[in-house]
Order: C-alpha cells, then sequence, then structure tokens
C-alpha cells in the first residue's frame, strides 16, 4: 500500500515537471492504467470436459483462461486408448489450442473463435458422420492430423460456478498416415495423404468456472 502511494505521488510531480498540457494528458493516461489495480476478473478461468467426447469413450479436459476483458485462451485435451470387436478402434491423442473473443464478456453468451488441431491417431472399421473419410470403414490408418479451422459457440450459465457450453468449429485438415487392411491389420498397404473440409470441433461441455 505505501509502495503505492509512493508511486502516486512520484507519477504526479513528475507530470507537474512536463509543460505540455497535452502530453500530460497523454501521458497520465498510459501510466494511470499501469498503478490502478487489477480487478479481479481478470484472472477468471474454467475447467471443461465435453459430454460429446465421452459418448466415443474419449476421455478429455480442457482449460480456459481470460487473457484481456473480451478474449480468452482455451486448451482441450483428448485421449482414447480402445480397441473393441472386430478390431474397431478411434485411438487417438488430440490437443487443440483456440483464441476466443467474447461478444459481451467472458463466460457468458455468444464468441467466436479461431484454433489449430493436431491429432496422432490409430483408427479404423469406424463410420464417421458426414461422409468424412469414407476409407476408415475399409482400412486401418496410423499417423497425424494437422488443421485449423473457425469456431462460433454459446456458453450458458446456471450459476456462478456451473455453466454449459456449446460449440462448433469449420475448417480444413491436412492428414498424413499408414495404412493396413482392417480384418487382420497387418498388411501395409502403402502411405495416404488427404486434405479434408470438415467440422474441427463439435462440443457440449459441462464447465466450472475459477475466479
Amino acid at each position: 500500500m505505501e509502495m503505492t502511494l509512493m508511486k502516486k505521488k512520484l507519477f504526479y510531480r513528475c507530470l507537474s515537471i512536463i509543460k505540455s498540457r497535452s502530453i500530460r494528458l497523454a501521458v497520465g493516461g498510459m501510466c494511470g492504467i499501469f498503478l490502478s489495480p487489477l480487478t479481479a476478473s481478470a484472472q477468471d478461468m474454467a475447467l471443461k470436459t465435453n459430454a460429446l467426447g465421452w459418448a466415443t469413450l474419449s476421455p478429455n479436459v480442457s482449460f480456459e483462461y481470460r487473457v484481456a476483458p473480451k478474449w480468452t485462451l482455451d486448451l482441450s485435451l483428448s485421449y482414447n486408448p480402445f480397441t473393441f470387436n472386430d478390431n474397431k478402434k478411434w485411438r487417438h491423442i488430440s490437443v487443440q489450442p483456440e483464441a476466443r473473443y467474447w461478444i459481451c464478456a467472458p463466460f457468458g453468451g455468444h464468441f467466436v473463435g479461431a484454433h489449430l488441431l493436431y491429432m496422432h491417431y490409430n483408427a479404423g472399421n469406424v463410420h464417421l458422420p458426414f461422409g468424412i473419410w469414407k476409407q476408415l470403414q475399409r482400412y486401418r490408418f496410423q499417423g497425424n492430423l494437422y488443421g485449423g479451422g473457425l469456431v462460433y459457440g454459446y456458453h450458458h450459465i446456471i450459476n456462478k460456478r456451473w455453466s454449459i457450453e456449446g460449440v462448433i468449429g469449420l475448417g480444413f485438415a491436412h492428414t498424413c498416415s499408414k495404412y493396413y487392411r482392417c480384418k487382420n491389420c497387418g498388411r501395409y498397404m502403402g502411405i495416404a495423404k488427404k486434405n479434408i473440409f470438415m467440422p474441427t470441433k463439435l462440443s457440449l461441455s459441462v464447465v466450472y468456472v475459477i475466479d
């Protein structure tokens, strides 16, 4: 507290030395921003998990942090280690960083954003929606996916701590993978590269907000 008062006294004394009124106003405005204390809301953060991910038996978690009055950064992680009957699998580990701009204020209402996506996968004998990557129904693919896209979402507040959030994202992805016959998964078929226009995010998350 004493240090803050000393800084303010020094600040106003320096202003009195400056002759130009316009310069005094400009310097005063900029320094006032830095001398004023940060509000508690500037440190808001949230922990989330996507229910749609759990529906595919993919444990996941997201962490979001406010970095500016209307901006947040979000980091999502997903993991699936399982293989099912008839060698059906959607094994993967994925990382998705995202920047969000909130129309009103963070952690409430509408937002738009952009994200990147990386996934290492071992998948085969699965049917993806919207006709995406039909070859996955016949072969097993093992490799990496790199992509990015734009998102729109809505954050519905239940109470001070709990919320529900829905997000949809569209973008492009590039895959590079080895592929194998699905039944025995032992016969190597070659290298496959593919560019896909696809949903890059689809989530319905339970959110816990931390001050």
